[in-house]
C-alpha cells in the first residue's frame, strides 16, 4: 500500500509545472503583483525624507509640508522674512522648483 505522503508528494510534484505555466501566462499579459501597484499609487519619498531634501543647504527654517499628489510642498521662511513653497518630486526625491 502507497503511504499518503507518497501520494501527496506525487501531486504536489506534477502541480509545480502548472503553476509555473500560469506565472508565465500572468507575465505574458502584463498583470502586475498587487504589490507593485500599490507601489506606483503612493509618493515613494516620505514627507520627512522631502523636507531633508528641500532643506538641505537653504538657511532659514522649516514653516510645514503638504502632500499634493505628485509632489510634495515644503513651505520654508529664509531670513529677513521671505516665505517659499519648494517644490519636492514624490517619486524621485528630487526639488524641482522653489516659488
Amino acid at each position: 500500500m502507497i503511504r499518503p505522503s507518497a501520494i501527496l508528494l506525487a501531486a504536489l510534484i506534477a502541480a509545480a509545472p502548472l503553476s509555473q505555466a500560469v506565472a508565465q501566462d500572468r507575465g505574458a499579459r502584463g498583470d502586475r503583483p498587487e504589490r507593485q501597484q500599490d507601489q506606483d499609487e503612493r509618493p515613494r519619498v516620505s514627507v520627512g525624507e522631502a523636507v531633508q531634501r528641500a532643506s538641505s543647504g537653504r538657511p532659514g527654517r522649516f514653516l510645514g509640508a503638504s502632500n499634493r499628489g505628485d509632489t510634495i510642498v515644503v513651505r520654508w521662511e529664509y531670513p529677513g522674512g521671505r516665505v517659499a513653497d519648494i517644490m519636492v518630486d514624490a517619486r524621485s526625491g528630487r526639488v524641482v522648483g522653489e516659488r
